[in-house]
């Protein structure tokens, strides 16, 4: 057997040799990488970023897990997992949780922990942050601080209440401008949506106990889950309807299930949420998650509460449409609309935005 050798080589960005940007590949979110001797490909492996923080490759093998306690594919059969035996949509996820990678109730939630206090450090950081300007070419002023002490001045209760929730999505999502922490929720686009309703419902608005954001927070990872598996999280694929869709509909499940609404109630917030973000393109403006991204957030978050406002207080069997349907018509869409609107800056806003 032959001896290998490690020779260590002097590598600088000067050496990095970008090349067109066009091509035919199995995922829109696609990079190629090789190592080049002269016209010699020395080694090469070809990446897709297929959404939500996941990198899969050429020859990807998805890693081996435990069958699930509670298996579903749809809204449909998730709740009726959760009605046949008596549980809530986050209990049936708790339980899966627990199954799949053989992990304890006590672990699940120290991951959760984990995830949640993130969240919140991302929105305080956002929100000390005064006046700053944004990394890259746009020159974008940071918003966040002047939105919330404003917020707090307004006269009426709930103008003070919309304007707080959106200076907590502006702040995390313009932590995500600065290249700094943010939580892929279910993606750095959209990282301002989730964290504006665990803090708002949290430490920094309602009070609730962590038990409640916990039970949000895995009500929200269902809704994750299923757009995932049934359309898409990425905009290079689905455009911004997959990114702060996907992202509302999620922190509208987060407040119902702390509120201890019933699936249907969950689904019916779910739905809206998303429907209601159905068709939205993705056109950052010189490439950045900047504009029109971080207002998204804003209002992205603020229509997760609209969502939840609404189907509370329907009957909830009324509610015409199923979040099935909506997520197959997201998926639709994503198919049907123009590369041009997917995340390549090449239409919308993109285009018609100079800057000077």
């Amino acid at each position: 057997m032959g001896q290998e050798y490690v020779v260590p080589m002097d590598v600088s960005l000067k050496d990095i040799v970008f090349d067109a940007t066009k091509g035919d590949f199995p995922h829109p979110n696609t990079m190629r990488a090789m190592l080049m001797s002269g016209d010699k490909v020395l080694f090469e492996q070809e990446y897709y970023s297929v959404g939500g923080g996941f990198i899969e490759w050429k020859g990807y093998t998805p890693p081996k897990k435990n069958p699930p306690k509670y298996p579903f594919a749809t809204m449909k059969e998730l709740r009726q997992h959760a009605e046949k035996n008596n549980l809530t949509i986050s209990q049936v996820m708790l339980a899966n949780e627990m199954a799949i990678p053989g992990r304890s109730e006590e672990e699940v939630y120290a991951f959760i922990d984990k995830i949640t206090g993130a969240m919140v450090a991302v929105v305080k950081s956002g929100l000390s942050i005064e006046n700053d300007v944004l990394p890259g070419p746009i020159k974008l002023h940071s918003k966040a601080s002047e939105v919330y002490k404003r917020a707090q001045d307004d006269a009426f209760q709930s103008d003070r209440g919309i304007g707080t929730l959106a200076a907590y999505a502006l702040a995390g999502s313009e932590e995500n401008g600065r290249g700094h922490l943010v939580v892929t929720a279910p993606t750095g686009g959209s990282a301002g949506v989730l964290p504006a309703l665990v803090y708002g419902l949290g430490e920094g608005g309602r009070k609730l106990p962590q038990e409640k954001i916990r039970q949000g927070m895995l009500a929200a990872a269902a809704i994750g889950y299923l757009c995932k598996h049934n359309a898409t999280l990425s905009a290079a694929e689905g455009g911004c309807q997959a990114e702060i869709g996907v992202a509302s509909a999620m922190a509208a499940a987060l407040v119902a299930a702390a509120y201890d609404a019933s699936p249907r109630v969950l689904e019916n917030a779910s739905e809206s949420a998303l429907e209601h973000h159905l068709g939205m393109t993705c056109d950052p403006v010189a490439g950045y998650v900047q504009v029109p991204c971080i207002e998204r957030c804003a209002f992205g978050a603020v229509k997760a509460w609209t969502a939840w406002a609404i189907a509370s207080n329907e009957i909830e069997s009324r509610h015409r449409i199923g979040l099935d349907e909506t997520i197959t018509a997201m998926a639709q869409t994503a198919k049907d609309m123009n590369s041009k609107y997917k995340e390549t800056s090449e239409a919308g806003l993109a285009l018609s935005v100079t800057l000077c």
